[in-house]
């Protein structure tokens, strides 16, 4: 068995540095098109489908099976694409705070106004650009000042295209367990759109009491839930 880590925007895999360490088994953290190891890809051209397309690619190249595919954030629209590719590789989903829209809508029509509000000023030429300090006020709520600063560090560029294209959750009607971790501080995607997702998504619920980004802020307790699952 192993854990396959696809991260939210405005990130690339190196927001898992703190969690994959403590990770029971083989691990393998995706790097979406556009930042990592796939800097090289135009985020003008970054899609749903070419998301997927990458996670597809990283698991077949590590021929990983018996897969826990956590999603965080806006992963979560990405998530089920990757199950119907390959669904007989994976054995459970986890949905970390994902942003779940209703099917055929776009992820900004899932997302708090306030957020949404800061959301759309911060997309142009499709690009969705995050300011450092929104950055701070929506994912670094529950961190020292330390920590904080080595979250925003790795805040990156993303592709536009994942907020406005219209989401296909076909794959979320598969027969795959799945559980959804609600996160009680996050000022990102709020508790209450959690609620929405994890309905929508037919999943178990864990619960964590932390901010949006719980891989960095507490990584000890999101490894022993993971392991937990995996196990």
């Amino acid at each position: 068995m192993s854990f396959v880590l696809i991260h939210g925007a405005g990130y690339g895999a190196s927001c898992w540095n703190e969690l994959l360490p403590l990770l029971d088994g083989e691990s393998l953290a995706v790097d979406l098109p556009g930042r990592g190891t796939r800097a090289d890809v135009d985020l003008r051209s970054v899609t749903l489908q070419t998301c997927a397309e990458a996670v597809v690619a990283d698991v077949l190249a590590a021929d990983l099976r018996d897969v826990v595919l956590v999603g965080h954030s806006f992963a979560g629209v990405t998530v089920p694409r990757v199950v119907a590719a390959i669904p007989d590789r994976i054995r459970h989903v986890v949905l970390l705070s994902a942003v779940v829209p209703p099917d055929g809508s776009r992820v900004l029509d899932q997302i708090d106004p306030d957020v949404r509000t800061l959301v759309e000023q911060s997309l142009a030429g499709g690009i969705y650009h995050q300011s450092r300090d929104g950055a701070r006020a929506m994912l670094c709520n529950d961190m020292d000042e330390a920590t904080a600063g080595s979250t925003l560090d790795r805040l990156v560029d993303d592709a536009a295209a994942l907020l406005s294209e219209r989401v296909d959750l076909r794959g979320y009607d598969l027969d795959v367990p799945r559980t959804y971790i609600r996160l009680t501080a996050d000022q990102c995607y709020t508790p209450d759109l959690q609620e929405r997702s994890a309905l929508l998504t037919k999943a178990a619920v864990e619960w964590m009491d932390t901010g949006h980004m719980a891989m960095i802020s507490a990584p000890a307790a999101l490894a022993s839930l993971l392991n937990r699952i995996h196990g």
